[in-house]
């Protein structure tokens, strides 16, 4: 994890995200915090607890990407769910230890990626020795190299030999060593001269096991990996078939790779990391959140805050790989809270989300940076799909400052979703041009507030139609 001071990570996110200081502050020092717990002895480490955050605001005000970028830039496991989710446990919905089950599963299959790519350099290697093994079986005379990429059973072939000179028979007391035969091919292999001939291969077929019938929470409260245990019991299914050199030394590679792994290591790493440095991102948590003392209590939802509590407070989950104590993980929770309010959530749990952020709604100024300021700005990603054809778009800055207005409009006018308006404008906008563009004789465009408002202003007076397409 890296370990960036508050004012770093501000900066990195201002690179993603337009305004929310606040916000941006708030995750910076819950982050922060983290490094400066890594420091102290460990018997204080266990006594403090991250401060979970609660991010109050509108959608598209960039509450769910602070977060995302915030996991991005330390490098931590990171996973987003919605509390909905939750509230028809039996049904529809899930259980809330779900969430932990899912984020050591994807922190299990990150590390197992990142262990192989760094081993692929031997895994390489040994697939090109399982690669000449097949081409030059061990048994087999060296005495020609068949056409078909394989080599015959010792009799003349009528393939094409190795280093160009006539076949030769395996009776012949000439016949090239072994081992000088397998250095030739070798140098075939790594000038490509062998990647387009045809080999027999062995490939592990994909199956999905009959057991994924049971729900994950039942089998591993139990203790039990069904998965695992039957497929050490079946035998491996696999599957000949016939692929090109090049082809196979992927598969190979790949398969190497794999075994070099120690997953043991990996599944320890892994529920080690989410414990220290996970972060979950409970989104809609005001969906679970009571309307106030006019309204009875709802059942559902409160059984869902009550269900959190343990999670979000610190408990054991039990996974198919090892338990994870929740104590450490950071819980960023979000809302838009237009009905509820926090104080609305159980106290319980609301004194597990000490700190809460409010993110404000944006402006015509904010959507005008979001189009052009970003790394990933919504307009330079038009740009570049359109240069892919040839076509070179530019924007005004009237046009840039036109389209802000009309997102400001929309938004005050239909219902407020934030920045997410700006795709919806911009995908209108050019919707003829990125249909013409592959047929377009004039490849420079520039787009100017004129062609905004031929565009778009139409469907922005019409407030019916807007609400539609808009």
């Amino acid at each position: 994890m890296k370990d960036l001071k508050p004012k770093e990570i501000v900066t990195e996110l201002d690179k993603y995200i337009i305004g929310q200081k606040d916000a941006k502050k708030s995750v910076a020092i819950a982050l922060r915090n983290r490094w400066r717990r890594r420091q102290l002895d460990r018997d204080l480490q266990e006594e403090i607890a991250p401060k979970n955050i609660i991010l109050i605001g509108p959608t598209g005000v960039g509450k769910t990407e602070i977060a995302r970028r915030l996991a991005n830039l330390t490098d931590s496991p990171f996973y987003k769910v919605e509390a909905s989710k939750f509230t028809e446990v039996g049904y529809v919905g899930r259980d809330v230890e779900s969430m932990i089950r899912d984020i050591v599963e994807l922190t299990v299959n990150n590390l197992r990626v990142k262990q192989q790519d760094a081993v692929q350099e031997k895994a390489a290697r040994m697939a090109e020795e399982r690669v000449l093994d097949i081409l030059l079986p061990p048994s087999a005379p060296p005495s020609a190299f068949a056409a078909d990429g394989g080599l015959t059973d010792g009799g003349p072939t009528d393939g094409c030999p190795i280093d160009g000179s006539p076949s030769l028979a395996a009776g012949d007391a000439d016949f090239v060593p072994a081992a000088s035969t397998r250095e030739k091919l070798r140098a075939m292999l790594h000038k490509g001269k062998l990647d387009k001939r045809k080999i027999d291969l062995d490939v592990t077929a994909q199956s999905s096991p009959m057991v994924e019938i049971f729900s994950n929470s039942g089998i591993e409260e139990m203790g039990i990996n069904v998965k695992d245990m039957l497929g050490n019991l079946m035998p491996k299914n696999t599957k000949r078939r016939r692929v090109s050199v090049r082809e196979a030394m992927g598969i190979l590679t790949q398969e190497e790779a794999a075994h070099l792994v120690d997953m043991e290591k990996v599944k320890t790493d892994a529920v080690l990391l989410v414990e220290q440095s996970g972060i979950i991102f409970i989104d809609e948590i005001d969906k679970i959140a009571g309307k106030g003392q006019n309204h009875g209590p709802e059942v559902s939802k409160e059984g869902v805050q009550r269900d959190l509590l343990p999670i979000v407070e610190g408990s054991s989950v039990p996974t198919k790989y090892g338990t994870v104590k929740t104590d450490h993980i950071l819980f960023i929770a979000s809302g838009a809270f237009h009905v509820s309010k926090p104080s609305d959530l159980i106290p319980e749990l609301q004194g597990r989300f000490p700190i809460r952020v409010e993110l404000h709604s944006l402006g015509a100024e904010e959507f005008t940076r979001i189009l052009t300021e970003p790394k990933n700005a919504l307009m330079l990603q038009y740009i570049a799909l359109l240069r892919t054809e040839g076509v070179v778009i530019s924007f005004t800055q009237d046009a840039v400052e036109k389209i802000a207005d009309i997102a400001v409009e929309v938004n005050s006018t239909t219902e407020n979703i934030g920045a997410r308006r700006l795709h919806t404008l911009m995908e209108k906008l050019l919707e003829e041009i990125l249909f013409e563009a592959p047929d377009m004789d004039e490849k420079n465009i520039t787009i100017d507030a004129e062609f905004v408002t031929k565009q778009l202003m139409d469907i922005v007076e019409d407030q019916d139609l807007s609400r539609y397409i808009l």
